[in-house]
């Protein structure tokens, strides 16, 4: 029974790469083989518990041949002095060894390793130690000193074993924190290959890891990391996962090696295949909306020229960037000079005008964004195309109801030219302009800051923003 055991279990810690598994037989309640080799076991030829325990040879953990030194300070009390703080990795170093700094790969050699009781002659892990190099490199927290003859990978992709710590399950969508000695950086979880049961040691197929859970995973970091596979040197193959919003470290990894971009997963499924083929994007609304805290819908103010509609949308624009809304302003005269700088001013042209701005409207609301447009739209039948190219939902109308004469007093050189008919087709005086019957809102310009909160309230009852 006890050698089927030790067979069953050597089949297991196989394939867990743990070099030696020793075997004893014990009984608790007896005390059987724990401190004496017991009289009922005398089919047991090995060593007691204690025995065992008193001469098992333990093998260092520590990596003394290739050396890593990551720089955690740099030591400077004075203009005469400039060490690199930190703690060897793994590896040795002495006076004269020559270093190469990464990722600048500048070379210098170990001129001292001074301490209050004297300087060292040689150094190895895990010791705290300070290097004075013999050149003055330019060298910060983060960076690391190795053997120019012995360089770790630097990559800035990877696969990992990762253990999940965090009670929250893992979003893929997370842009985390990794810390690896003493370097920080961005890092985005690509995929996870596999699951590992703990018990059995299966590999399954999924999406995300939850508390606890144990799985393979590709990594890909902002900038390179300077790191050995966690079998070859623990140290500078480890590393810890920190959520960028509660600071929480959510999980530890062991680096199994670099992994070369034609081998890199792709997130692009079949379906996502098709959809790009038809000019559809893999972000759904709901994503975006999660992300943006608001909807993407376009606010409309239409009104005659000097009704007040441009202060009131940019005086819109403004409070919702400060509030921390992400929305775009379209007006006439901006989209005049330029995507429009061959139309004039004819009803023809008025309409074309309206139809290119439903449609940037249309593209920046599928993007989540909120769009505010400043346009006299003269008459129904034009804001209801406007509205059809939009969508009905996304299409808040704002009407600026101000009297001609409140309009000519604001701008009375545009209207005077108007009626010398020295300019044409203006609205209000050659061209009829219709009052909306379907506003969503409608304001006194005369009342300006008031009915900037007004709107700023119609989003919010809307859910529009802030959506929660």
């Amino acid at each position: 029974v006890f050698d089927e055991i030790c067979s069953q279990y050597k089949n297991f810690v196989i394939q867990l790469n743990i070099p030696d598994v020793e075997f004893i037989p014990l009984s608790a309640l007896k005390g059987d083989n724990v401190v004496e080799i017991s009289a009922h076991m005398p089919w047991y030829r090995g060593k007691s518990l204690l025995n065992f325990l008193e001469t098992v040879h333990i093998s260092s953990d520590s990596n003394f041949n290739d050396f890593r030194f990551p720089v955690q300070y740099v030591l400077r009390p004075d203009r005469d002095f400039r060490g690199f703080s930190g703690k060897v990795a793994s590896g040795t170093v002495r006076p004269g060894d020559t270093v190469m700094a990464l990722p600048s790969r500048k070379i210098s050699k170990v001129k001292s390793i001074p301490t209050y009781d004297g300087n060292f002659e040689i150094a190895f892990p895990p010791q705290a130690i300070t290097l004075v190099l013999k050149d003055e490199i330019d060298i910060s927290r983060g960076e690391i000193l190795v053997n120019p003859d012995n360089l770790p990978r630097i990559e800035r992709h990877f696969e990992a074993m990762l253990v999940w710590m965090d009670e929250q399950p893992m979003e893929l969508s997370t842009q985390f924190f990794l810390k690896h000695t003493t370097n920080t950086t961005r890092a985005r979880i690509d995929m996870i290959r596999y699951k590992t049961d703990v018990n059995t040691l299966e590999k399954s197929k999924v999406d995300t890891l939850s508390l606890n859970e144990i799985g393979r995973a590709v990594f890909t970091t902002a900038k390179p990391l300077f790191f050995d596979p966690y079998q070859k040197n623990k140290n500078t193959g480890s590393f810890v996962l920190i959520h960028p919003l509660t600071n929480n470290t959510v999980a530890v990894g062991m680096i199994i090696d670099k992994l070369e971009s034609k081998n890199l997963p792709s997130r692009i499924s079949d379906a996502d295949k098709e959809n790009i083929k038809q000019g559809k994007s893999l972000i759904s609304m709901a994503e975006r909306e999660k992300k943006l805290n608001q909807k993407g819908v376009t606010i409309w103010f239409t009104g005659l020229h000097g009704s007040g509609k441009n202060e009131l949308a940019f005086s819109l624009e403004k409070k919702l960037f400060e509030n921390g809304a992400t929305a775009v302003l379209l007006d006439g005269s901006s989209l005049r000079s330029g995507l429009n700088r061959e139309l004039d001013y004819s009803p023809a042209d008025r309409a074309e005008q309206l139809r290119r701005v439903a449609h940037i409207c249309k593209l920046l609301n599928d993007q989540g964004i909120i769009t505010i447009c400043s346009f006299i739209s003269r008459n129904d039948s034009l804001r209801n195309q406007v509205a059809e190219i939009i969508g009905k939902e996304r299409f808040h109308l704002m009407f600026m109801d101000a009297s001609l004469d409140y309009c000519k007093a604001n701008k009375p050189k545009l209207y005077i030219k108007a009626e010398r008919e020295e300019i044409e087709n203006l609205p209000g005086i050659d061209l009829e302009f219709e009052a909306p019957t379907n506003a969503n809102m409608a304001f006194n310009p005369e009342e300006n800051e008031s009915n900037l909160d007004k709107i700023l309230n119609y989003l919010a009852n809307k859910h529009i923003y802030p959506m929660d």
